[in-house]
């Protein structure tokens, strides 16, 4: 059934979905619609449109353990934490409305004789967003949100292995009161997708997922001289200097690694540590993944669950055994976890030392509850060592010295630096990476420069 999307649970491969793609004329209908709509709601009133987000945000708290619920069984996450995302959706959306009052407000000039001059924000128009599965809210949100509280129309295409939260999505923006038209979602082929990037229609196109994806949206956006937000993933690092509090350090970074399975553009991936408090570490994330829970997402008891999908798992497997070969050494004895057979979706968690940058465990994106542990004599190591990658989403020190946090930041390659924490997204920060970890940012007051272009107002009044 080539124009039928089929949705299978990690957790057993039950079908949880199934839809029919969207053929050429539907595609047609709702441009037809984003654009009409659009031409009418950016003429209601600022305080209107962040009316309607404020409601949705609350519609969505009071749904929020069924939607966790929904979660669990499209991509996997255990039950424990998947209602934590609608949590994230809420802040996130809350904190863009706020902003927007005051960002998407005309910007009036000192007062100049014989003339007025203002600056304001006009939107792009219709805005097609491409979301992934790992966090099926919270990266739709990114968009979403402030796209329509600055005046688009917004048309989503989320993962295959996530539907029901675009249906989701949809169902509560009405409920909200947002004019038919203006959100929409499509499930849509991959040739589909490609072909609507380049449609006439489009004028701004943000897209999260993998570099090569990204690739092609930018090729297929290539000469329409419209914007692109790309968010494209990265294989953050975390550093431990000789002052951290190393159990403090030890409980983050492995949550950092392990949460969601790892499936996160911002998972720790590599982490380096300074040798005067190697072996103390190294011995205590060993024993702290050796106790997660892997199993049944379902299960309250259970904290990691399976992979989104077998060739994620093997590409998993396959970065580890890899490591294995060139003398890396495994932490984790991997018997403690049964369900993580060969074949399996339930990849259990895995530390690896003597490990460097020639294996691609330490290069290439793992989206796993894996990483490798470097030992270094001296922050100037470390650094080096995080910045020699082609990715640069965040990085984070672990350390009680501020100003020694600081002075690695200004050289840090990336669009977050961490002290203290790390795998966290704050809605009043802009989200934002280098090199191929994308280009564009998405929330806090930055967020609206994509959705927006400024007009400007040059009035002569004696003439």
């Amino acid at each position: 059934m080539p124009n039928v999307q089929r949705t299978l649970s990690p957790i057993d491969g039950h079908l949880v979905a199934e839809r029919s793609l969207a053929s050429d004329q539907e595609i047609a209908s709702a441009l037809v619609r984003a654009e009409g709509a659009q031409a009418l709601w950016k003429h209601e009133s600022l305080g209107q449109r962040i009316a309607v987000c404020r409601r949705f945000a609350e519609i969505m708290k009071v749904q929020r353990e069924e939607l966790g619920q929904e979660i669990t069984l499209q991509m996997g996450r255990p039950s424990r934490y998947a209602a934590g995302e609608i949590d994230g959706l809420v802040d996130r959306a809350a904190t863009m409305c706020d902003l927007a009052e005051t960002q998407l407000a005309d910007v009036v000039l000192p007062p100049k004789t014989g003339f007025i001059r203002s600056i304001r924000r006009e939107p792009v128009g219709v805005v097609f967003a491409i979301v992934p599965w790992n966090y099926p809210y919270l990266t739709a949100v990114n968009t979403v949100i402030p796209a329509l509280v600055a005046g688009n129309s917004v048309i989503l295409k989320h993962s295959p292995q996530t539907p029901l939260c675009a249906e989701r999505i949809h169902e509560v923006l009405v409920d909200a009161g947002l004019p038919e038209g203006i959100f929409q979602f499509l499930h849509l082929s991959d040739n589909s997708a490609e072909a609507l990037v380049r449609n006439p229609a489009i004028d701004f196109v943000s897209f999260t997922g993998s570099v090569g994806v990204g690739r092609k949206v930018e090729q297929a956006a290539a000469g329409r001289f419209i914007g692109l937000g790309l968010e494209l993933g990265g294989k953050d690092a975390a550093y431990v200097r000789a002052d951290a509090d190393v159990a403090f350090a030890v409980e983050n970074i492995v949550d950092g690694i392990c949460f969601n399975s790892g499936q996160s553009c911002c998972a720790v991936e590599r982490v380096y540590v300074h040798t005067d408090v190697y072996d103390e570490f190294v011995a205590e994330a060993a024993s702290l993944a050796s106790r997660y829970v892997l199993g049944d997402p379902r299960d309250p008891a259970t904290t990691l669950g399976p992979v989104v999908s077998a060739r994620s798992a093997a590409f998993i497997r396959s970065q580890v055994a890899e490591a294995i070969a060139a003398g890396a050494r495994p932490l984790v004895d991997e018997t403690l976890f049964p369900t993580s057979a060969p074949g399996s979706l339930y990849v259990a968690p895995q530390l690896l030392v003597d490990v460097d940058h020639s294996m691609s465990l330490m290069r290439d994106e793992t989206f796993g509850p894996v990483a490798g542990i470097m030992r270094v004599p001296s922050d100037e190591e470390a650094l080096a060592l995080i910045n020699d990658s082609e990715f640069g989403l965040t990085a984070s020190v672990w350390t009680s010295d501020l100003a020694a946090a600081q002075r690695l930041g200004d050289r840090a390659e990336v669009g977050t630096w961490f002290m203290n924490r790390c795998d966290y997204l704050d809605p009043l920060l802009a989200w934002t990476g280098v090199k191929n970890s994308g280009h564009g940012c998405t929330l806090s007051e930055f967020g609206f420069d994509q959705l927006t272009r400024p007009k400007s107002f040059h009035f002569r009044t004696h003439p």
